[in-house]
């Protein structure tokens, strides 16, 4: 199919929410009992796992491809959850500036008690990347 003709997705940006980030560390969750479960049945024999990459269009600090389509205007420079599978089991949230530049955040709490959806850490992140 010829490039240009690739449906927009504008409707992938969806806010980063405590939702979203217990969907991720329910499938954390998932995919360790998964490997627990794998593990048992095969000690004897040696399996290859298929290992994802992220991505190389939406690497940090890259600009997003117009494949994606526009990011609206109010998700500018909000925390939203990222759509490159890779990132799917991992507990990260994507940042987009005006510049449709991606910037990635890890989602654990920092310094052990500022939680992704602090109004602090969110001005932070604003700060960071300059929106």
């Amino acid at each position: 199919m010829d490039p240009l003709f690739w449906p927009s997705e504008a409707n992938s940006f969806r806010r980063f929410t405590p939702e979203s980030l217990a969907a991720i560390e329910e499938r954390i969750a998932k995919k360790k009992t998964q490997q627990d479960k794998a593990n048992q049945e095969n000690k004897d024999q040696e399996v290859e796992e298929e290992k994802l990459t992220p991505q190389l269009d939406l690497k940090t600090c890259k600009k997003l491809p117009s494949l994606y389509g526009d990011v609206p205007v109010e998700l500018i420079g909000e925390p939203l959850e990222d759509f490159d599978p890779y990132y799917s089991d991992h507990k990260t949230f994507m940042v987009i500036n005006k510049r449709r530049t991606i910037f990635r955040f890890n989602a654990t709490p920092a310094l052990c008690i500022v939680g992704p959806f602090n109004p602090v850490r969110k001005a932070a992140i604003k700060i960071l990347i300059h929106t």
